[in-house]
Parts: structure tokens; C-alpha cells; sequence
């Protein structure tokens, strides 16, 4: 097949993938691709179970660079993500936070649900705000996310 022909059928591959992906709503399949509405209607504690997973994908990147033993990665990791450790991040970035994201904030605090097995009431509903934050601007600035992050004090000093 001619290079010609070939860039014409990835085209049309990718044309096909789009009509498909708008027929069957893509949006619902890919949360990142939600619009705005969507987004909003979803509730605290979904923001904060996406923002769970962001906070902690963001950490795991963070420690990949010097290499270390995988066992190394996972004390560094697990000293981050820490209720604790969570709390006292939302406490460092409040005074940066717009009033849309305290709103955000307030909202994931009045939403945490369950406890902790190590944390008091207090510490987990701060770390579950924090979560919620990291979920709701995941979805809807990440920009804004990560200049956020880059504000933490994340390191190895910290358990």
C-alpha cells in the first residue's frame, strides 16, 4: 500500500473512532471528557475517590526519580498519603485556594463519609477534602491542579 493510501486509511480509522465514541457518549465512558453539567452533578464523594487516586498517582511520579527499591518507593508513598499528611497539606494550601475551591473543600468535608481505622474524625474529613479538591480540579482545571501540588512540601522528611 503507498504511504498516501496509508495516511487515508488512518484517517478513516479515526473518523470511524470518533463517530463511534460520539454515538455511544463518550463522556460517560471517559470522566476527563465530561462536560461541565455532568461534572458538577457528580457528588463529593466522587471527587474524592478520582482525587484519591490523582493525589496518589502524583506522589507515586514525584519519588520515580533518583531509582530506588520498590520497597523504598512504597515507604515514601505511603508517608504522603497519610491522613495525616493529607490534612496538613489542605491546611498549607488554604490560604492560596480561591473561594470556589474552599466552597469545594467545604463540600468534600461535609460529604466524608466512614472512618478511618488510624486518623481522628477531624483529620480524615480534612484529608477526604483535600481528595475532593484534587478530583473536582482534575476534572475541571488541571492546570490549576498542578500549580497547586507543586505548592506542597512533598518529601521524605515528611511521615
Amino acid at each position: 500500500m503507498s504511504p498516501i493510501a496509508d495516511d487515508h486509511l488512518e484517517l478513516s480509522l479515526a473518523e470511524s473512532r470518533a463517530k463511534s465514541q460520539k454515538e455511544i457518549g463518550l463522556q460517560r465512558l471517559h470522566p476527563a471528557m465530561a462536560t461541565p453539567a455532568e461534572i458538577e452533578r457528580l457528588s463529593p464523594a466522587a471527587w474524592a475517590y478520582l482525587g484519591d487516586a490523582v493525589y496518589e498517582l502524583y506522589v507515586r511520579t514525584l519519588y520515580l526519580v533518583p531509582p530506588k527499591r520498590l520497597n523504598a518507593y512504597h515507604e515514601l508513598v505511603v508517608g504522603q498519603v497519610r491522613a495525616e499528611t493529607q490534612a496538613r497539606h489542605l491546611r498549607s494550601l488554604s490560604p492560596y485556594l480561591s473561594s470556589t475551591e474552599l466552597a469545594i473543600v467545604k463540600r468534600g468535608r461535609n460529604a466524608a463519609a466512614g472512618r478511618s481505622k488510624r486518623a481522628d474524625a477531624e483529620t480524615y474529613q480534612q484529608a477526604s477534602s483535600l481528595e475532593t479538591l484534587v478530583g473536582y480540579l482534575y476534572l475541571t482545571d488541571p492546570e490549576r491542579l498542578t500549580h497547586l501540588m507543586g505548592l506542597l512540601e512533598l518529601g521524605p522528611q515528611e511521615t
